[in-house]
């Protein structure tokens, strides 16, 4: 039980936590990028110099979002503790497991080609850094032998099974997107509730809405429902923490109550009912929208709200929309949630007090 802990550990929790820095620091700047460029760009502002500026910032998203896979090669293998050639291999595994796929025959007799994307990168750099691994400063000729290794190691395994990862990724991202379209109250709930709790466990939330490739309203209730875990926690938990508290969870992570949630479950409830609203409220009233990566960040880095501006390029009702499923709601709701149940002695002052 404890070998199998720690390679559940190893596998599904540091490596998919890399690899959501992985994509943080390759498509997801890349799409913040893109969007300074877009309302940088002539259709917004009518100025040479600041029009510039806006190319400038897309073509760092195109160059930032094109180094993905190399991205998520290299920070698996970092968290895999591979040796230095080992993980520099890795991003050229990472970058052709990546585009690899399958081509998919839709509905309505058209094809597409669907990568493997995440979800590719993410086995094969596991498989490339465990065989690489086995060579590694084995020889006197390291420097080929272990490149070597790697790489054929990777692009063997993402050949084998890229394809059916992309033919797995795209009916599951494409029920779930779908399903949401369907039953947009009751799928609002579910993914609003599920995917922020994801956020809230040592998992990455931001890693596995990449992988799916879940878009549309749908990302945009798992984009709720982080919010909601995040800044519910932020304002629940004040009277423990401060202000530093608030912002490290507001901002940053409500994975820092997962020692608090452990000890004392009762503090999860607060923020998981406020998903349960904003998720179909994200859904049928203001159908906000986000894809991917972005979708599983929620508040942090406000990554989560510039996804939403991202694909809906404004208006009032997704400027509202946002700030009420969002802020306002997660916030409002959770207290009065955490209100009630601190009435009825379940939840105590110092519940919910971070570590220094």
């Amino acid at each position: 039980m404890e070998t199998l802990k720690k390679y559940a550990k190893k596998y599904f929790i540091d490596a998919m936590s890399a690899m959501a820095l992985g994509l943080f620091a390759s498509l997801l700047i890349g799409t913040i990028f893109g969007t300074v460029g877009t309302y940088l760009g002539p259709d917004y502002v009518a100025n040479g110099l600041v029009n510039e500026i806006g190319g400038f910032f897309s073509e760092m998203k195109a160059f930032s979002q094109g180094a993905s896979g190399m991205a998520i090669g290299v920070a698996i293998a970092y968290s895999l503790k591979a040796d230095p050639l080992v993980m520099f291999s890795c991003a050229a595994v990472g970058s052709l497991s990546y585009s690899l796929g399958a081509t998919i025959l839709l509905e309505n007799g058209e094809t597409i080609a669907y990568t493997a994307g995440p979800a590719g990168a993410y086995v094969a750099a596991i498989v490339a850094v465990e065989i690489g691994m086995l060579v590694s400063k084995k020889t006197k000729v390291d420097i080929l032998v272990t490149p070597t290794v790697t790489i054929i190691a990777g692009y063997a395994i993402a050949k084998l099974v890229c394809p059916a990862v992309a033919y797995i990724m795209f009916y599951l991202g494409n029920f779930i997107n779908t399903a949401t379209e369907m039953q947009p109250f009751i799928m609002g709930i579910i993914i609003s509730v599920v995917v922020g709790m994801i956020l809230t466990l040592p998992i990455s939330s931001a890693a596995i809405c990449a992988m799916i490739g879940i878009s549309g309203i749908a990302g945009g209730a798992a984009t709720a429902g982080c919010c909601a875990q995040m800044i519910g926690f932020a304002v629940i938990s004040f009277a423990d923490n401060g202000w530093g508290g608030f912002f490290a969870q507001g901002l940053g992570t409500s994975m820092l109550q997962m020692s608090n949630i452990i000890k004392k479950p009762a503090i999860w409830i607060p923020p998981t009912l406020a998903a349960a609203f904003t998720g179909p409220l994200s859904t049928i009233v203001f159908k906000l929208e986000c894809t991917g990566v972005s979708a599983g960040m929620g508040t942090c880095g406000l990554v989560g709200p510039l996804g939403t501006l991202s694909d809906m390029s404004g208006g009032m009702n997704m400027w509202f929309g946002m700030l009420l499923c969002y802020f306002i709601l997660p916030a409002v709701l959770s207290y009065v949630f955490y209100a009630v149940m601190k009435k009825m002695g379940m939840i105590k002052k110092g519940d919910m007090k971070l570590n220094n």
